[in-house]
């Protein structure tokens, strides 16, 4: 079986076998073996048919010569990688160290023939590179920026963009190949790259890079805008291109996984609403906003769009839109974009935030699952995106509520969340795709070893969440909202090209206590502090500050 007839026979396994009893998969990839043309049939070629984006003709990654950058072992990083420390869990810690560990006998050179840029953290699936995984896997690579150039793992998307200004969400890793056609339906998404660029900038504030994305990232965006749309502005996508492949959320007469069901999708207008303003801050950081005004006035229409058509203020969701105008039922994981999109007014929010609480729907043993658990198709062993539990799903969710200031809600989910991951850990010994919702066990297929996005529960929610401190150059802040009663903290933080900072909070009695805190800093920055008793705010001097 060639490679390529091989890939879309295993990606049916994977995704589609999600969807199915075990025992019709054989015979349903039959199937798809027939109705694939012969391989001598298919198309090599087509005719020239690029309207070329102004954008995409600064973009320097398309040219660049391959940046190969050797790997240092793990015992060697680790000497560099920030240290977390949290008193009587060790587990967590170990937990954290192997992600490291794993992480860094991932990093993969460029294959000669691929036209990649550079040395990038492989995705841990296939051997191919994807732009959904790639941008959460960047999410808590960056922590180890100083042991390794991680973000330029998204290089490799920016060098395949094409004239148009598209890039294909999976790239074949040995020949650099799109895996789909442009114009194809699962070809691309979800295009959430520039949160990462973001997230990244906050922390190191690279404002060369952004200089150098920010064409690509408009490119991007704007043929979105001309090929993804239906004629009322909205956006659509399908199962692959969403990320959640088998989700039941397009008509019974339509594929879940490859078809856009005629549909208006929730997700994509979210994620084009998040980064049409992530772009619109970085034209402003290298003074090009007079240039995107178009994206600037489709966050206007968007914001709009989705909060008269989308938002059902009988049951406090947000769903998709079908073809005839009526709005879903369906209650996605993808839904909660929105907390990343400032449309819901805070009761709205806070009754829509509600829903992951309810243990009827999203409030399972291991929360939080993609799909409801009263839908008739949820399974208990998460099938997929049938009810699976997935690293990056969660942690948007989570991150987002911390945005939203929700902190209590986000630690406690945090807490239930790092805390089932780490009991697979200790029973399997490694990380899983992802998790079954009602067991503590790996979902069902999953595949090990996954890390992969699946660093962002011992890495990223461990910061973020759980110890609670989250950065942001710019402005020169740390915010640390702290949850936790036991003596955490994390030393040789990175912040910015040079800074390093060493974060202790005392062991408490109870969480109305104000914390004890002493920093270590080369730099000096403020600092938000927060805690369920109260909030506060103080000046992080160069040395050592005791507060």
């Amino acid at each position: 079986m060639d490679s390529r007839r091989k890939f879309l026979r295993n990606s049916f396994m994977i995704a589609g076998s999600a969807s199915l009893p075990i025992d019709s998969i054989a015979n349903e990839t039959t199937k798809l073996d027939k109705a694939l043309p012969p391989v001598a049939e298919i198309p090599t070629g087509f005719k020239n048919t690029y309207i070329k984006n102004i954008f995409v003709t600064e973009n320097e990654f398309r040219n660049a010569k391959p940046s190969v950058v050797p790997a240092p072992s793990f015992q060697q990083a680790k000497e560099i990688l920030p240290v977390p420390y949290w008193n009587g869990n060790p587990g967590a810690i170990d937990m954290y160290w192997k992600a490291w560990e794993m992480a860094f006998k991932n990093i993969k050179s460029p294959a000669p023939t691929s036209g990649f840029t550079a040395s990038y953290l492989d995705t841990a699936y296939n051997g191919n590179i994807f732009m959904w995984d790639s941008t959460f896997i960047t999410m808590f690579a960056r922590y180890g920026n100083k042991a390794y150039p991680f973000q330029q793992t998204l290089d490799n998307f920016y060098a395949k963009q094409h004239p148009d200004g598209f890039i294909c969400r999976e790239i074949w890793g040995e020949s650099g190949e799109d895996c789909f056609h442009r114009y194809d339906p699962t070809s691309t998404g979800p295009n959430i790259i520039p949160w990462s660029e973001l997230e990244y900038f906050k922390q190191f504030g690279d404002l060369s890079r952004i200089h150098k994305i920010f064409p690509v990232l408009c490119g991007y965006y704007q043929w979105l805008k001309l090929n993804r749309t239906w004629q009322d502005g909205s956006y659509w996508t399908s199962g692959w291109g969403a990320g959640m492949d088998n989700q039941p959320r397009v008509k019974k007469e339509y594929n879940q996984i490859y078809s856009h069901g005629h549909m208006t999708w929730l997700d994509a207008c979210l994620q084009q609403l998040f980064v049409a303003k992530i772009i619109v801050d970085f034209g402003f950081h290298v003074e090009r906003w007079q240039e995107i005004e178009d994206i600037e006035e489709e966050t206007t229409f968007l914001k709009k769009y989705i909060k008269e058509q989308l938002w059902d203020p009988k049951t406090n969701f947000l769903y998709d839109k079908y073809a005839d105008g009526s709005l879903g039922t369906f209650k996605s994981i993808g839904a909660y974009w929105a907390l990343w999109s400032d449309i819901l007014e805070p009761e709205e929010l806070k009754k829509f935030a509600a829903h992951l609480s309810d243990t009827n729907t999203f409030a399972r043993k291991h929360p939080i699952p993609s799909m409801p658990a009263n839908h008739e198709k949820y399974q208990a062993d998460g099938r997929y995106w049938q009810g699976g539990v997935w690293a990056p799903t969660n942690y948007m969710v989570i991150a987002g509520l911390r945005k939203n200031k929700m902190h209590k809600q986000a630690f406690d989910l945090a807490i239930k969340h790092h805390q089932q991951v780490m009991q697979v850990f200790k029973d399997t010994g490694t990380f899983w795709e992802y998790y079954a919702p009602e067991a503590v066990t790996p979902g069902l297929l999953a595949r090990p070893d996954f890390v992969g996005w699946t660093g962002l529960v011992p890495i990223s929610i461990l910061f973020e969440c759980i110890i609670g401190i989250n950065t942001n150059l710019q402005d020169k802040t740390i915010t640390w909202d702290v949850r936790l009663l036991e003596e955490h903290g994390i030393d040789r933080y990175p912040i910015g090209e040079n800074g390093m900072l060493s974060f202790k909070a005392a062991t408490r009695t109870n969480e109305k206590q104000k914390p004890e805190l002493t920093i270590q800093s080369n730099m000096a920055m403020k600092l938000n502090l927060s805690w369920a008793g109260g909030s506060q705010s103080y000046d992080i001097k160069i040395g050592s500050n005791k507060f």
